[in-house]
């Protein structure tokens, strides 16, 4: 996948969408430009060409939007229909003296789970090098016909920091899963990280903190 660039402004706000206790390092306007680069896209649920990434005007998060992500059971589905991942590699460059950490992530998307079913969604994400998050899982019990959302927000001594001074990649892993469980086995269960218009939006919040002095 060709390598994509999204330049987002000059000043940074203050992370008003995530409630991060206030710390003596943590900084609100890093000066510069930032820019998020797609680096990496691999798996089932993120064809070429169908995961794209563009960042919020106030530089408070980066957003992911998937047109073609969706497992499903039932209905003769079989295979590995039922298990779409993503896997994602950006590449954030920050101001000197600044590093960032993701506060809080929104996923969503549109299930139809028949009474039995039931859908999974999956997430972590870890910079190049690190340990990975703990993986997290949001379930989803039939019957189910609707939008779902689900968040998942990490509290300020728990974060995982970029390393000062280095550039490392952001790799954020998703995944679906569908099971049919009891449901008739002839009858069609699904769930998306799209929606009707075609795409839906997974949105990673930033954190920001000043580096110590070299």
């Amino acid at each position: 996948m060709p390598l994509r660039r999204i330049t987002i402004g000059a000043a940074i706000a203050v992370l008003s969408a995530v409630a991060v206790p206030a710390q003596a390092d943590t900084a609100s306007n890093p000066p510069g430009r930032i820019t998020v680069d797609v680096v990496g896209v691999n798996g089932s649920g993120c064809p070429q060409g169908t995961a794209s990434v563009a960042a919020a005007s106030d530089n408070t998060s980066f957003t992911v939007t998937y047109s073609d992500y969706l497992a499903q059971a039932g209905a003769g589905s079989g295979g590995t229909a039922f298990r779409k991942n993503c896997q994602l590699a950006l590449q954030v460059h920050v101001p000197q003296g600044f590093t960032y950490a993701i506060a809080r992530a929104d996923y969503r998307g549109f299930a139809h789970l028949q009474r039995g079913a039931f859908g999974q969604e999956r997430a972590n994400y870890y910079f190049q090098g690190m340990a990975q998050t703990a993986r997290t899982t949001h379930q989803f019990n039939g019957p189910y016909t609707d939008n779902w959302q689900a968040s998942d927000q990490t509290e300020y001594t728990d974060l995982v920091w970029a390393p000062c001074g280095e550039e490392r990649n952001l790799n954020v892993n998703t995944e679906l899963r569908v099971y049919a469980g009891t449901s008739n086995p002839q009858a069609l269960s699904f769930m998306s990280m799209d929606s009707t218009d075609g795409s839906v939006s997974t949105v990673y919040h930033f954190a920001w903190k000043e580096c110590p002095a070299v």
